[in-house]
């Protein structure tokens, strides 16, 4: 029993770190994804307002035209609320004047109650412009106020006389803050852009992928067979994208690539106009795109392949020797038979990785030229918390990020049963 406790003593940390720093975020999007939280709903609820441009929108969502005219063309009424504002705007006798003798009194147009302001006994209004201000505060209309609650909304439309039968669809249309949805989803599969991003994103992973892994082995096998400082040195050397803050390594290939950069200045020389060799066209960006990432991920292939190469018995590279395999041989038959493991979970690990990351493509082109370069991380990032437009769409960033998780622990299963997983942690024949 105290070891157990013991155990999950020791535990505990990890299971507070998965917690917070993974399940709780990944159902945290979940939740979001089926919300239609943005900028213009907030993310604390909302309010009860229609204003004149909501207008030209309600019959598409149930409401009668007639009751889109009757809120339009709203008339005016001396009431409570009116009178009140009457007396903090223009004194409380012009108001109680207006209470005496025309209490409940209504007007179709404001030029009638305008006229009847004017020609009061005691207290006309002679100003024209304070006359139109003075009949605006008896405006008997939703449009344009804000409701705190349901409730008042639909007290506020009763007064008016809305048809009851257009009170619900009013309430929604009406509705300023958030609700839950499944319409993410259903608009993800409708936006023409949402196939692009997906083409994008596999396109960027597959390729990235492949220069990873294959330039990672490259590097560990061909270091193995060189002296050992002259390797160190070269490892040190390609192991520098990966410890560069990748702001400074961005800057360094804009600095390469870029219409005043590197490779514009020499290409000058031979009469080559200059151009930006990063933004040019989509095969430019992807080219550089793949390269930058690229690197950054071979590196950490290089590392992870070595450790694995230097783990195989010496004696099976000096016995293959001895029976005249060259250095292709042994690396075909004794090197990469035994490289399945880090291979598997360095392929898992980037796969994952460059399904989620983006800010090297951010940093490099911001999904440039165009979006030809937009990958389907860059997309949710955009959507959710920075865009042109100006309202970020939190539920639908959400939704996008939401997929990728998704699509993540699907690769990860095929991984692990493409790699055959169970044989590799099997225990060996000896200690069965």
């Amino acid at each position: 029993m105290r070891v157990r406790l013991l155990g999950i003593g020791f535990l505990a940390p990890a299971l507070v770190a998965v917690s917070l720093f993974f399940l709780l975020p990944v159902l945290l999007t979940a939740v979001f994804s089926f919300t239609n939280m943005s900028t213009s709903t907030g993310i604390s609820g909302g309010e009860y307002l229609i204003i004149e441009t909501d207008l030209r929108d309600l019959p598409a969502q149930g409401v009668s035209a007639e009751t889109v005219v009757q809120l339009d063309a709203a008339g005016y009424a001396i009431t409570e609320v009116g009178l009140a504002r009457m007396a903090a705007a223009f004194g409380a006798d012009r108001a109680q004047e207006l209470r005496e003798d025309y209490f409940g009194d209504t007007f179709e147009a404001r030029r009638d109650l305008e006229r009847l302001l004017r020609d009061l006994d005691n207290n006309p209004i002679r100003n024209t412009r304070e006359r139109k201000a003075a009949a605006d505060l008896f405006a008997v209309t939703i449009v344009g106020e804000r409701y705190d609650t349901e409730a008042a909304f639909r007290d506020a439309l009763s007064d008016t006389g809305i048809d009851p039968s257009d009170h619900d669809a009013l309430v929604t249309a009406a509705y300023t803050g958030w609700i839950w949805t499944s319409d993410n989803f259903s608009l993800l599969f409708e936006l023409p852009s949402t196939l692009r991003y997906a083409l994008n994103t596999a396109f960027y992973v597959v390729c990235t992928l492949a220069f990873n892994i294959t330039f990672g082995l490259f590097l560990a096998i061909s270091t193995f067979y060189l002296p050992l400082k002259l390797a160190n040195v070269f490892r040190s050397i390609w192991f520098l994208p990966r410890i560069l803050p990748p702001v400074m390594y961005v800057l360094m290939w804009n600095w390469f690539t870029w219409d005043n950069g590197f490779i514009a200045t020499v290409t000058g020389w031979f009469g080559v106009p200059q151009q930006n060799w990063m933004m040019q066209t989509p095969t430019h960006a992807w080219t550089v795109i793949i390269l930058i990432n690229g690197f950054v991920g071979a590196s950490l292939g290089m590392i992870l392949f070595s450790s694995a190469i230097k783990a195989i018995p010496l004696p099976m590279l000096y016995a293959s020797e001895v029976d005249g395999a060259n250095r292709w041989q042994q690396v075909r038959y004794i090197i990469l038979p035994q490289m399945r493991w880090p291979i598997l979970f360095l392929t898992c690990y980037q796969t994952l990785s460059l399904l989620t990351s983006f800010e090297y493509i951010l940093l490099a082109t911001d999904g440039g030229p165009g979006s030809t370069t937009e990958v389907w991380a860059l997309a949710a990032y955009h959507t959710a918390l920075s865009n042109y437009g100006g309202n970020l769409q939190y539920g639908l960033g959400a939704a996008f990020a939401l997929i990728l998780v998704v699509i993540g622990i699907v690769l990860s299963a095929l991984y692990l049963r493409f790699f055959n997983f169970k044989e590799l942690v099997a225990k060996p024949r000896i200690e069965q």
